[in-house]
């Protein structure tokens, strides 16, 4: 008998929760332009308890952003090849936050207490910093829609937040130092970003932890996340106190893989289609494919023969088509394992090609049967190097987040391969799946920025300990 997965889904909260006067829901909105799909989410953390749930979620294409426009500069592109401006970005952003806010009756001035922003659109730059540019179009887009500047950035003192969060924070005692959930991020000396998707790495871990409360599993540090979006991104967490340091880094190619097999399929377009406009409509499980199971095997691991996963090698500017800096990473300890197809995706073609023999020959249940078996055995292999590199611990617990990682039959398949790489693991107890990681993670950063922690309750520490405030707030005295 096999696993049974630990997946969390957030409960939703009703409108006349959040305007109660007896409960503090502190609310936030993410806003996140991915490489395929453009999203704000709106979550209410319950100050009482420290649990964030959803309020409301706006989902739209990333490529239905507008052209741009005669005298725009052209900054960046999707991993499909969309291009991007700075004011194109800026009123996507702007049109999908007030419709997200709007459509759940609340309003963006009074009501929402925070904004994060983010990215996972690293494909189409040349070099990390350059992510800096499109989170300024981010932030545009957040003042357009009419989103206050002090509800982006850390107040500078208790008086400056709401009147009642005041009584929930800890800002007088410590102050937002660049940790988010007791996590430091893996900046050298000279600040040079190791990977271009590092924020997203930092929600999605984040996130999880505050999603792994929901299902009773301490995502505390040492940990792993993983966040299969259409590019990979995640970190590997060590276990010191206070605050942790991030000792490896992923990048590469995640939700681009059963995309590419899919487009192969003409079943969405050859250039833009992806996965997730026909995963609704399949059924797996079923007694026939059941009976395919080695079939299913053989084309996986067919497949597998075209995914490199392996540390960085050192020369690299990308991996898997995200702009990198392997020197940098190894001058402060960290390792960069990567995902790739072929070198930066030239082999994309070779999967397209196999998931239209598979489609032709079984038919869409089948390759995503395939599919599934694919993605679980790239979590194994990921996992197997940072192992193979002495980055998991005894007590590690690992995340997973991502629509490439927690869809179909994948939770099941991931926890029985690694289970395989025996790593001293009750694999149901420290292992979760959770949905909306990024999301999730813009939440836990706005509390953090806004020192409102739940000591009783807590996100940062170590796995099994206390609270970690009063080593906080020696740490930040000096003393």
């Amino acid at each position: 008998m096999g696993h049974k997965p630990r997946i969390v889904e957030s409960p939703s909260v009703r409108l006349i929760e959040l305007k109660s006067a007896s409960t503090a829901y502190f609310i936030v909105a993410s806003v996140e332009v991915g490489n395929t799909t453009t999203k704000c989410i709106l979550t209410a953390t319950n100050l009482e308890d420290g649990k964030t749930r959803l309020i409301n979620k706006i989902v739209t294409m990333t490529r239905d952003v507008r052209a741009p426009k005669t005298g725009e500069e052209i900054f960046g592109r999707t991993l499909s090849g969309v291009e991007l401006t700075r004011q194109s970005i800026a009123e996507l952003v702007r049109d999908t936050l007030l419709k997200a806010v709007d459509s759940a009756n609340l309003d963006i001035k009074t009501d929402i207490h925070f904004v994060v922003r983010s990215t996972g659109v690293v494909a189409g730059f040349d070099a990390p910093e350059e992510v800096g540019e499109f989170i300024k179009a981010l932030a545009d887009g957040c003042l357009m829609a009419g989103v206050p500047p002090n509800r982006m950035t850390p107040p500078m003192s208790v008086f400056n937040m709401h009147e009642k969060f005041r009584k929930y924070t800890k800002l007088e005692k410590v102050v937002f130092d660049g940790a988010v959930a007791s996590v430091t991020p893996p900046k050298g000396a000279t600040g040079v970003e190791i990977v271009a998707n590092e924020m997203e790495g930092e929600l999605a871990t984040a996130g999880i932890k505050e999603g792994a409360k929901w299902v009773d599993v301490d995502f505390r540090n040492p940990c792993i996340s993983m966040d299969f979006g259409t590019t990979l991104d995640g970190r590997i967490i060590g276990q010191e106190l206070p605050y942790a340091r991030t000792i490896g880094n992923f990048c590469g190619y995640a939700g681009a893989i059963p995309d590419a097999l899919i487009k192969g399929t003409g079943k969405v377009d050859a250039k833009k289609g992806t996965a997730l406009e026909i995963a609704q409509n399949i059924s797996l499980g079923k007694v026939s494919l059941m009976l395919k199971g080695k079939q299913i095997k053989e084309y996986s691991e067919k497949i597998q023969q075209y995914i490199r996963i392996e540390k960085v090698p050192s020369g690299f500017k990308r991996y898997g088509s995200v702009p990198v800096n392997p020197q940098a990473a190894e001058e402060i300890g960290v390792v960069l394992i990567g995902c790739d197809v072929g070198i930066n995706g030239s082999d994309m073609d070779k999967l397209m090609a196999i998931g239209a023999e598979i489609n032709e020959k079984h038919g869409l249940n089948f390759l995503f049967a395939v599919i599934d078996d694919v993605m679980a055995r790239v979590v194994q292999r990921l996992v197997k190097v940072a192992q193979e590199h002495g980055l998991i611990f005894e007590n590690t617990a690992i995340g997973v987040t991502g629509r490439a990682a927690i869809t179909g039959n994948k939770p099941k398949l991931i926890l029985k391969y690694l289970e395989e790489l025996g790593l001293n693991h009750k694999i149901e107890e420290n292992v979760v799946f959770v949905d909306d990681g990024l999301a999730r993670g813009a939440a836990v950063m706005a509390r953090c920025m806004n020192s409102l922690g739940t000591t009783f309750n807590p996100l940062g520490g170590r796995r099994g300990g206390k609270c970690i405030l009063a080593q906080r707030v020696k740490l930040q005295s000096g003393k």
